[in-house]
């Protein structure tokens, strides 16, 4: 989400012995790549890619107008809120909105990080991204947006915010998924806060549209053949479509919501949809909570279940972060990451169910391992997860697939995947996924799987330089408005990267490098928590999906390649290449 509950502080590093400590000296199984072959391999595998937010201007008018900024020099070339005078080129309504009680002026949404990226599934050609939709970045200040292609990612015009939620302060944590019959649910965390004068966010404050609730978790659906931006379905039985609205079992916060759908024709419960999200008061009393509804074809649904929690947890350890997932035969799968406090060693742990969310078994741990934050930059860490299920069967079971970060005696963030081929019940050794020699880090991974068994990790990989400071790359990525001045320095800039492995997890070739440029992370970053501190803000993962024989991301950059991002923003790009 958006807010951390309780300041989340240090390691314990004696909880990830074990577990940790055996992945600490491992080596990729595909052997280590130069970084000249890496940087390479975006033109050797015939990669393609489109800064998709930049070919549209959307707008919207916020509920709560915040007007602080960073200047230039501090790293934000255009930087606080800007009115939107007519610039909108998507077709959105811009507001005011039914469910707002303000009349502000519309503005311009100019940053987008965090994504999610799906495939239709009756039609390759068609793809769906959800990402935070940013008016002021310093201030934190957003809703969810998405934005269409239809053309295999080629173009995307159709784009704007989600509808519906407005009358809240943010709306956080894209995520998405489609039905069997082409509909699009995106899963929505809308809640309220204020500013106070030093720019921190007073949140469920009660001084914002107080006939809405301080929070709640919401969906908004967009039919099959939707043409429109406002094309949503926000309402169920007459009423804003809420799961569940704050306080819930006595807890005001709800965090880190993710769905899944059930598209397997042989399930008992084809058309299910599956919610999951973190309940609780505090950092430590996180509880994740399923409910579920089932679809229509239409693109409307039944009533959400009673939300259910799915694990016990230990007193003093929060459960986040959870990533439900669907096998082919129905059974929903369902991980999570456990910590006493954010920067602690985590525990990917998960669950499952037969009988369409009903029950859960008992909770199995996957793996230990730490998360000590990235080098040289602001933007947080976060769980350092990624989660699936394969869609065809190795031996007798649907394989699991775990990805995660790993960071040992003070070494730099590195990722591993790890396989169990028997239902959970053992895990092989973890094998490393990123293939660089140095402390160049890699981080913030995804995974996807696709119809034919292979599987894709994506993340952020930090191992090639920043371009030097004489270098045109440099001045197309803005690092002269980086105060860091971080020309040739290592381990800074972000690329996007790719490893494919079979279903089996045997690596095919190397890393291949996903973004035609390597881009500055510092630059027009947005302030989770107040535009007074240094914390900055990269996105919690981003997207990944593998269909119609090719595999798609969507990512961050803030570079301007041909002049289509001249204030250095967050953009989202979307890249493709076929899948081996």
């Amino acid at each position: 989400m958006v807010m951390r509950v309780s300041r989340r502080i240090a390691a314990l590093a004696v909880i990830c012995a074990g577990m940790c400590a055996g992945s600490a000296n491992a080596a990729p199984p595909q052997g280590f790549q130069s970084d000249a072959d890496f940087a390479a391999s975006y033109a050797a595998h015939a990669v393609t890619s489109v800064p998709a937010t930049t070919q549209r201007v959307s707008c919207y008018t916020p509920e709560v107008l915040y007007q602080g900024s960073l200047g230039p020099s501090q790293g934000y070339p255009d930087g606080g809120s800007t009115p939107c005078l007519g610039a909108a080129t998507t077709g959105e309504l811009l507001g005011p909105f039914p469910t707002q009680d303000v009349s502000n002026p519309a503005q311009r949404v100019k940053d987008f990080s965090e994504s999610d990226l799906h495939v239709d599934p009756t039609n390759p050609q068609h793809l769906i991204g959800v990402s935070k939709w940013f008016v002021n970045a310093e201030g934190y200040n957003h809703l969810t947006g998405f934005f269409e292609s239809y053309d295999g990612g080629a173009t995307w015009p159709q784009q704007g915010h989600i509808p519906g939620y407005e009358g809240w302060t943010d709306n956080s944590d894209p995520a998405g998924a489609f039905d069997p019959w082409g509909n699009f649910y995106a899963v929505l965390l809308p809640y309220m806060f204020t500013y106070l004068r030093t720019g921190e966010h007073f949140f469920l404050s009660p001084e914002v549209n107080p006939t809405l609730p301080r929070s709640g978790m919401a969906v908004a659906v967009r039919p099959h053949g939707a043409t429109t931006p406002a094309s949503w379905n926000v309402r169920h039985n007459g009423a804003i479509d809420l799961i569940r609205r704050t306080p819930f079992n006595g807890a005001q916060v709800f965090d880190k919501q993710w769905i899944a759908i059930d598209t397997n024709r042989r399930s008992k419960h084809f058309g299910r949809v599956y919610v999951s999200w973190a309940v609780g008061t505090s950092d430590a009393g996180l509880r994740i909570y399923v409910s579920y509804a089932d679809a229509r074809r239409n693109g409307t649904h039944t009533n959400w279940s009673v939300p259910r929690r799915v694990m016990q947890q230990t007193r003093g350890v929060g459960d986040n972060g959870s990533l439900p997932r669907v096998t082919p035969d129905g059974r929903v799968w369902l991980a999570t990451s456990s910590t006493v406090s954010f920067g602690a060693p985590y525990t990917m742990s998960f669950t499952s169910s037969r009988d369409g969310g009903r029950t859960w078994a008992k909770r199995r741990v996957i793996v230990r391992h730490n998360v000590n934050g990235y080098a040289n930059t602001t933007f947080r860490a976060a769980f350092g997860e990624a989660f699936e299920v394969g869609k065809r069967k190795v031996g007798r079971f649907y394989p699991l697939y775990a990805v995660y970060e790993n960071s040992i005696r003070n070494g730099p963030t590195t990722l591993f995947i790890r396989g169990s081929f028997d239902g959970g019940r053992h895990w092989r050794a973890p094998l490393q996924v990123n293939d660089n020699r140095g402390d160049g880090e890699a981080l913030q991974p995804g995974i996807a799987v696709a119809p034919n068994g292979r599987v894709a990790v994506s993340f952020y990989d930090r191992r090639l330089s920043c371009p030097a400071r004489d270098a045109l790359e440099a001045t197309l990525a803005g690092l002269l408005f980086d105060p860091r001045a971080p020309f040739g320095r290592g381990n800074y800039c972000v690329n996007t990267a790719i490893q494919f492995y079979t279903a089996g997890l045997k690596p095919l070739g190397h890393n291949i490098r996903l973004s035609p440029h390597t881009w500055d992370p510092q630059l027009s970053t947005p302030h989770p928590e107040c535009i007074c501190t240094n914390a900055t803000f990269l996105g919690d993962y981003f997207g990944v999906d593998s269909r119609g024989g090719f595999t798609y991301t969507s990512s961050v950059e803030t570079y301007n390649a041909t002049g289509e991002n001249p204030g250095y923003h967050q953009q989202q790009l979307v890249s493709k290449l076929k899948t081996p």
